[in-house]
């Protein structure tokens, strides 16, 4: 059990399957780009550091180099378009996450998203699900000049609640999470259903594993 004064909580992988969206738009960036498409299986274990990294690594794995400062740009500027015209075509949240958020809101809780995912792209997103009341804050991969796993976004996040990081906790699908939380002295729980590169959460040693997100709720005190 944890003593939990605060929650913060990853998105991508942890509130949201997102995988569809994101691989459609990967899939068409490469294509436009004359470049073979990686398809959803390859995406899949890209996703977690945002849309740059995510940008690049599709590029490296089609062109076994990495790609010109001209070639990143014309690949942003294609993934950008196509992916805010497809941004909520097939996401949708995970089993027990509306529940479980509604529960959690009235016990009070402060509750905080924090993703790597690009601001622009983040507010659409959780507005359209439909969970943006649920949060206090939301903290996307350009919102503070580090993001995870760097833990200033967790550090901002509980000064903004007010609440020592060793009350709050940390929930998301990846290492990165994991990283962020250990080195900001956050406790951490992580769903094994996510993304996280294709590696199993467990290696990276969370406090916690859960394969249901409502497992959330007998956790916390």
């Amino acid at each position: 059990m944890f003593t939990t004064k605060a929650l913060f909580f990853d998105l991508d992988g942890t509130l949201v399957d997102s995988l569809p969206d994101l691989a459609y738009a990967v899939d068409q960036m490469m294509l436009a780009m004359d470049l073979p498409a990686p398809g959803i299986g390859q995406v899949k274990h890209w996703i977690g550091n945002g849309a740059p990294v995510l940008i690049k690594r599709a590029l490296n794995n089609a062109l076994a180099a990495e790609p010109t400062d001209r070639q990143f740009s014309e690949a942003k500027r294609h993934f950008n378009r196509i992916y805010a015209d497809n941004l909520v075509c097939s996401s949708v949240l995970y089993e027990g996450v509306r529940e479980t958020l509604l529960q959690l809101k009235e016990r009070n809780i402060p509750m905080v998203c924090i993703t790597n995912k690009p601001g622009d792209f983040t507010s659409p997103l959780i507005q359209h699900l439909g969970i943006e009341p649920f949060f206090c804050m939301l903290l996307s991969g350009d919102s503070l000049a580090h993001k995870k796993p760097h833990p200033a976004p967790l550090l901002h996040a509980a000064d903004f609640c007010g609440t020592p990081l060793p009350n709050c906790l940390m929930v998301g699908d990846s290492k990165n999470d994991v990283q962020a939380a250990k080195a900001a002295g956050c406790p951490v729980v992580a769903v094994d259903y996510g993304y996280n590169h294709g590696e199993k959460i467990a290696l990276s040693l969370p406090d916690k594993t859960i394969s249901h997100f409502t497992q959330l709720l007998d956790l916390i005190r």
